[in-house]
């Protein structure tokens, strides 16, 4: 019977599988194994987040209406009304609308003064565009809006009070943005503009051109 050559036969193949085995589990035999990326710094999300002050709140020696009708100084006043009820008219599905249409609306929560105009000013808005306005956030909790915001369909709109508006540009990160003025200036038609694109803000003001004597 012929004899199997020196160094061969299971033998030899025992020796060689051992000594592929370190080869193979370090990824240097056979198929390449695949390598886990690296984590790295993640790209800012795009943006566009639109600004509004609430409408037109009564002056002194004047009243505001709630949302029966009711005379109270806390709910806009009858030019804030109207310009409520035009805003629609900024955003698609109207017709020459200037501005794009939002993903969500955002007003500071209350019953009462500022929060409460903030919520009146958007409700028809909110109505023609079939989303729900989200007053969650109370002013005074702008880091927590920003994030909210941010993490809503773009593009949003907010609604807030006039002095709360460099907190809650500073929780955005827009703060040093080219051409911001320091403050909302005393003004009740103005839409400010801020856009991300690759971690970068950029700033537009607009007026909204709603009623008569709007600038």
């Amino acid at each position: 019977m012929p004899q199997a050559p020196a160094g061969s036969g299971p033998r030899r193949r025992t020796v060689l599988a051992a000594a592929l085995t370190p080869l193979v589990a370090a990824g240097c035999a056979g198929e390449e194994q695949p390598r886990t990326p690296r984590p790295g710094p993640a790209a800012a999300k795009d943006a566009l987040v639109m600004l509004i002050r609430h409408a037109e709140k009564p002056y002194a020696g004047d009243t505001g209406e709630d949302d029966e009708g009711n005379e109270h100084p806390g709910f806009l006043a009858v030019r804030g009304r109207r310009r409520a009820q035009e805003l629609p008219a900024l955003f698609p599905p109207a017709r020459n609308a200037a501005l794009p249409r939002p993903g969500a609306v955002f007003a500071a929560g209350g019953k009462a003064g500022a929060p409460a105009r903030c919520r009146q000013t958007v409700e028809t808005l909110a109505t023609a565009l079939r989303t729900p306005v989200r007053a969650e956030f109370a002013v005074g909790a702008e880091p927590a809006l920003a994030r909210a915001v941010l993490a809503a369909p773009m593009p949003a709109l907010v609604c807030w009070e006039h002095q709360g508006m460099p907190r809650l540009i500073r929780a955005l990160g827009a703060q040093d943005v080219l051409g911001l003025p320091a403050a909302w200036p005393d003004r009740y038609d103005l839409v400010w503009m801020f856009t991300r694109r690759q971690g970068v803000w950029s700033f537009r003001e607009l007026g909204q051109h709603l009623l008569s004597g709007d600038a």
